[in-house]
Parts: C-alpha cells; sequence; structure tokens
C-alpha cells in the first residue's frame, strides 16, 4: 500500500485474525500454512516472523536500538512477547473486533510486538511499511482501534488536514521512541484519541508503562504484572515477566510518585558534571523548547556535555541545521540564558546537517557528537 495512495480502504473479513498488505487480505491460518502473496520484500520478511510465530517458535533474535550505546542483539523468549502482549490488552481492554495498524519497522521490537498484539489478541491489522505521515494512506472515514508510532510520524500526521482526520479516529494510540515535544502533546489533547506516551526498551519487550498525555504532569503507570523501584541513586528497576532477567536495572532516574507509578527524569548516563553541578540534559532540553522552535523552526537537538579544563565539562547544544551566523548565535545563546539557571546554561552551540539516527529513528547522540569530533562526552 504506497504511502501517498488515494484509495478506499478495504474491507476487512467477517472472521478474526487477518492481515491487510495492498489490497490482499490474508487471513493467520494461511500464513500459518506458509501461504501468502509475495507483495514486496519487506511484507516478506514481516510474514516470515509472523510464520515463526504461528509454528510455535519459542526464541527470537533482536536488536536494540543503539540509542545510548552500541545495538546489540539479544535473545527474546516467546512467552515474554506472549506477557507483553496480554498485560497491554489488560491494561487497554480492547473490544473482541479490533482493527490494528503496524505502521513501525518490523525488524525492530515496536514493530514486532505490533504484530504479536493482532495474532494474541486475535485481531485484523494493516500493514504498512514505516513512512513518515502513514496515515496519508487511507480514507478520512478510516477508524483504527489500536495504532503505535513515533514522534515524527505523530507530529508528521498532525500537520496535514486528511491525516489528521483520520488520526482522530484512532480509538488508542501509543507513542515511543523518543519524547514528545509540548506542541504534539496540546496538539494531541485536542483529538478524541486516547494517547499514550509509552515507555520500555528492547529489553523489556517493548514498553512496561505508559502515560496518558491528557494528565498532568507526564507520570507512567506500569502495566499489570509489573513491579518497579528505585536505587540509592534513584535509577529504576523493573520486575516483570517480559523483562530479559528478573530485575532489570536500567539507567534511568525517575521519581515513585506509588506503587506503579512514576515520573521520568532523565538518563544517568547523560548526566553532565559541570564544575561539580549536575545537570540532566533532557530536562534542560524541554525548558528550552519554546525558544527552539522560535530560533529554527524545523530543526531537532539535544545537549550534551563538552570537555572543559576548567569546568571537566561544560554544556553545549547540538542543532540539525545547516551553518549559523555567529552572531545570530551569541544571539540565541542570550536569549537562552534568560530562561535557564545560571549553572545549566550551554556554552556553545553547534550546528550539523543531518544527525545521525538508530535503526528504530531515535537521534543517535553518541554517533551524532563522533561527527563533532572525540572533544565531547556522553
Amino acid at each position: 500500500m504506497p504511502s501517498n495512495s488515494n484509495h478506499q480502504f478495504a474491507k476487512l473479513p467477517q472472521h478474526m485474525g487477518s492481515i491487510q498488505i495492498d489490497r490482499a487480505l490474508v487471513s493467520f491460518d494461511q500464513i500459518k500454512k506458509g501461504y501468502w502473496p509475495s507483495v514486496s520484500p519487506y511484507a516478506d520478511l514481516s510474514l516470515d516472523f509472523c510464520s515463526a510465530w504461528l509454528s510455535g517458535q519459542d526464541q527470537f533474535e533482536l536488536k536494540t536500538s543503539g540509542s545510548t550505546g552500541d545495538p546489540k542483539t539479544i535473545k527474546i523468549s516467546r512467552s515474554q512477547m506472549e506477557f507483553s502482549a496480554a498485560a497491554t490488552r489488560d491494561f487497554f481492554l480492547p473490544e473482541k473486533l479490533a482493527t490494528l495498524l503496524c505502521c513501525l519497522n518490523t525488524e525492530m521490537i515496536a514493530g514486532k510486538m505490533m504484530l504479536v498484539r493482532a495474532m494474541e489478541w486475535d485481531a485484523d491489522v494493516v500493514l504498512i511499511p514505516p513512512t513518515q505521515n502513514p496515515l496519508m494512506a487511507f480514507e478520512e472515514e478510516t477508524a483504527f482501534d489500536f495504532v503505535a508510532m513515533v514522534p515524527l510520524q505523530v507530529e508528521a500526521c498532525l500537520a496535514e488536514e486528511k491525516s489528521r482526520k483520520v488520526l482522530a479516529k484512532v480509538r488508542n494510540l501509543i507513542i515511543g521512541g523518543a519524547p514528545l515535544e509540548e506542541k504534539i502533546i496540546y496538539s494531541l489533547a485536542k483529538l478524541p484519541t486516547k494517547s499514550f506516551l509509552t515507555f520500555g526498551m528492547t529489553e523489556t519487550v517493548s514498553h512496561f508503562a505508559l502515560s496518558d498525555l491528557k494528565a498532568k504532569p507526564i507520570t507512567f503507570r506500569t502495566l499489570p504484572g509489573v513491579k518497579i523501584g528505585s536505587d540509592h541513586e534513584h535509577k529504576l528497576w523493573v520486575e516483570a515477566p517480559m523483562a530479559i532477567s528478573p530485575r532489570l536495572q536500567t539507567q534511568d532516574l525517575v521519581e515513585i510518585i506509588r506503587e506503579g507509578q512514576f515520573i521520568w527524569k532523565g538518563r544517568a548516563d547523560f548526566t553532565i558534571n559541570s564544575g561539580g553541578i549536575k545537570i540532566q540534559p533532557e530536562l534542560m532540553e524541554k525548558e528550552i523548547e519554546d525558544l527552539i522552535r522560535e530560533f529554527s523552526p524545523n530543526s531537532r537537538y539535544f545537549l550534551a556535555a563538552e570537555k572543559d579544563e576548567k569546568l571537566g565539562e561544560k554544556l553545549v547544544l547540538i542543532l540539525e541545521s545547516q551553518p549559523l551566523d555567529k552572531i545570530l548565535i551569541s544571539e540565541f545563546l542570550d536569549s537562552v540564558k534568560s530562561k535557564l539557571p545560571k549553572f545549566h546554561n550551554p556554552k556553545e552551540l553547534y550546528t550539523l546537517p543531518v544527525f545521525q539516527e538508530t535503526p528504530s529513528g531515535k537521534i543517535n547522540r553518541p554517533a551524532t557528537l563522533q561527527k563533532l569530533g572525540n572533544h565531547f562526552k556522553l
């Protein structure tokens, strides 16, 4: 189904458990028997996974995203994926007749889990290759019960009138892979769609907690069967049947609100020590979001540490942009200083035409900083 096509959404079959690929409808029973029309290499790879699942395969190899280090391959058991799908189902309590949209890369855990959910929920799923605006492929009256997207896809869908109308008909939307900008959260809140920010990683087989974006502040609530806590450094640990170990220690800094609920504060491995002041760059990035949008509306950005003889590390801003005039940069940094606490100001601004990305579409901070030279630390 080409992402720029404009055609009537195909009517799904009355029985449960089918995949729509382009104009072809394939039942899970057909896939289990190894029969499906060859539509594209991407579809074939996705259906190969479905065939392995339906045939009872017990172990699957998955690649981590590499957003905080080198990507690695880990083994995930079938039971972990089954529990993840069941816990998500119990959280949302979807109606029996559910139609899902899989518009994420099915080579990564988020895309694979959309297929697993469809198979485990006896649901129908529409499979399309990942594109920036996946909803432009459908007519305005199309309605989905459950969709997963990354922030860039959500932003693109909100920007176009046609796809925004389709998005408004999505019953449940989960969003993961990167933090959401406030403007996106504000726009989503105006839609009837129930939108949730996810929290998880490949090692927890997709998400293990969700945050309702219509609620303030952004507070994550764990899925059924998940237990959480934090160590003496306030780093989150997780105990869950979907995790790769009995207790998975993360590098995520959190504030535990009550049992099963927490607020995310940032990554411990991103913490910057500037002259003895501990800085959480992700929190500061939120603080300057409005200024960035005024200065360079379409640019991605992040804060990082650069080695400094006096401070040990100094905070710098990395902007996805063509080279900028030094006077403009100086004026912008002055405006940032008025927004942030004295010791939390970026000392420099660097530009790169294109950021490096992980296979799942996140900004690959370490790889991006390598493009700027070895004097950076992350």
